[in-house]
């Protein structure tokens, strides 16, 4: 069927939404792909739909072919499920809560790796029933307190989520490298420029993890790439690099006053020494317990990166209230030596370097503070804040930062929710085997925002032509002859399994029409206009912005070649 958007319901925008920063959040309110319901919460319109209808169908078509079979679980589902993993804890106030006229506690569905282990566990009893891969595509809940960017950071989404048993880590691992190579099709067939990178598994558990991201300027994630190298991760998977300590003789610890400097800045300016001699000692409670993080003076903790490493634990940071009873840790002079709680570290912080660092006294600082003869370190952690520039740990070349939205990550989680669940089936031997998972996401709806960050210009959406709602936007400039024409021509399209959006409205001037034809985004418009009565067509190519003029025949032959 042609879709005439005479009869379609589909209302464009001139100016952009008011609390609108992103450029698809504008662009795919304007074009009327979508319309806001609520905080977070969107209403996907005709046009909208058949751009989300498309990815799913790709990811679909990719998913299939590596042996997915496509299930559909429930969005409302028992609390007491994610209790028995503990992520009921990890989510905290994402989770989407709510009791039924019972008082049965429930959610909505934020990801379902416990459900769907639950489903194999009762449908899957022998090593004959394995392997299997399981996926849906659904919406997931997630209650964002700031939920921004439109579609690409909402309370409401839609998501594939599939899942790999296996009763062997070689399985597991064969898995993963078939979804690796599915995802890999799937970003290509959308049209998407993507980076993979590494990643830390986190709350989710497992050995391995990647992110498949998109470079965007609103995205949240941050990601380096090496121009030397082939090397990209997550800047919370960087490993540091750091080169061997030489056997240097450092001197006794010597106690400093130094007034009034509770801070780096202060300190450096005080002593007359570079930030980076200093060892900065940052106080956090890790699961309610004390800990100390130290790292170069002269950079900074990244909190995401030590949650990751740190999940399922929970990471804040000390308050005021944290110091009272406590008099070894004096605010602003904390050091390591000597301090009786968990200290995690750089791996800056090496054995055998010298440090500035607090005296544990008000208004004094210690020089010559040697990690491994005045004080010990518990745990190594990469937890500082990348820069541009650090060596990268492959090659040594200076990474680069960029900015990218995550369309996609991989998982092997291992035996994390098996166990939880006892999810055993028969081995060959005749004894229980426990069964190892894998993991692996796409948001469906998140990739149609993403995809518009990256492709539109300054006149609307340009949309790759796989995820486009209409092969060719056909645009009758208004008079009777031409929109007659432009019927035919979209009929002739049509049957030649062309899809067309035919913009035959009464009454809308010829201007506007282009003006929505370049906002909403096909591919290719073809304009029926001044030249209508001779048999003669234009064609632009809405990326390249080519035109040429064309027979209506040659017209034809192009758009079904």
């Amino acid at each position: 069927m042609v879709l005439r958007m005479s009869r379609l319901m589909l209302k464009t925008l001139r100016d952009d939404p008011a609390d609108a920063e992103t450029a698809s959040h504008k662009l795919l309110v304007r074009a009327g792909f979508v319309r806001r319901s609520s905080a977070g919460v969107w209403i996907w319109l005709p046009l909208g739909k058949r751009v989300l209808e498309n990815v799913s169908r790709v990811v679909r078509e990719e998913m299939d072919a590596i042996g997915g079979q496509e299930v559909l679980l429930p969005a409302l589902l028992p609390r007491e499920n994610y209790e028995t993993t503990g992520r009921a804890g990890e989510y905290g106030d994402l989770l989407f809560q709510l009791k039924d006229r019972k008082g049965a506690d429930y959610v909505l569905g934020p990801t379902h790796e416990e459900i769907f282990t639950q489903v194999v566990k009762d449908q899957c009893t022998s090593y004959k029933d394995l392997p299997v891969i399981l996926y849906q595509i659904q919406t997931k809940y997630r209650d964002e307190a700031r939920p921004r960017s439109g579609v690409l950071r909402g309370r409401e989404f839609q998501m594939k989520d599939s899942y790999s048993f296996d009763t062997t880590d070689e399985g597991l691992a064969e898995a993963y490298r078939a979804h690796r190579d599915a995802y890999i099709r799937i970003f290509t067939r959308l049209g998407f420029d993507y980076r993979i990178v590494s990643a830390v598994s986190g709350a989710m558990g497992g050995s391995a993890s990647e992110e498949f991201l998109a470079p965007a300027a609103a995205g949240e994630d941050t990601f380096v790439d090496c121009p030397a190298c082939e090397y990209a991760a997550n800047t919370e998977a960087v490993t540091t690099v750091v080169p061997p300590v030489e056997g240097v003789e450092h001197g006794p610890v010597e106690e400093l006053d130094t007034p009034d400097t509770p801070t780096i800045e202060t300190l450096a300016a005080h002593l007359g020494v570079p930030a980076s001699a200093t060892l900065k000692n940052l106080l956090v409670k890790v699961d309610g317990k004390i800990t100390a993080v130290g790292v170069p003076g002269d950079r900074e903790v990244d909190l995401g990166k030590l949650g990751e490493h740190l999940a399922p634990a929970v990471v804040e940071l000390v308050t005021a209230e944290d110091f009272e009873g406590r008099p070894e840790l004096v605010r602003g002079y904390v050091g390591p030596q000597g301090l009786g709680i968990d200290y995690i570290a750089d791996p800056r912080i090496a054995p055998g370097t010298a440090w500035i660092t607090g005296a544990n006294t008000s208004g004094k600082h210690a020089r010559n503070v040697v990690c491994g003869r005045d004080f010990e370190v518990d745990r190594y952690l990469d937890v500082v804040t990348v820069r541009p520039g650090d060596p990268c740990p492959r090659c040594g070349a200076g990474l680069r930062l960029d900015r990218a939205i995550e369309i996609g990550h991989i998982f092997q989680l291992g035996r994390k929710y098996a166990d939880a669940f006892q999810l055993d089936v028969l081995g060959q031997q005749g004894k229980p085997v426990r069964v190892t998972m894998g993991s692996y996401g796409i948001g469906v709806s998140r990739a149609v925002a993403a995809l518009a960050e990256q492709t539109a210009d300054g006149q609307g959406l340009c949309w790759p032509r796989e995820v486009a709602p209409a092969d060719v936007h056909l645009v009758a400039a208004g008079k009777a002859l031409q929109t007659e024409l432009a019927l035919e021509v979209a009929e002739k399209l049509h049957a030649a399994g062309v899809r067309v959006l035919l913009d035959d409205r009464a009454g809308v001037s010829p201007g506007v029409k282009f003006t929505d034809a370049e906002l909403i985004g096909v591919p290719q418009i073809l304009v029926v206009g001044r030249r209508a009565a001779e048999g003669v067509v234009e064609l632009k190519d809405r990326r390249s912005g080519e035109r040429v003029e064309l027979t209506v025949d040659e017209a034809l032959a192009r758009l079904t070649g």
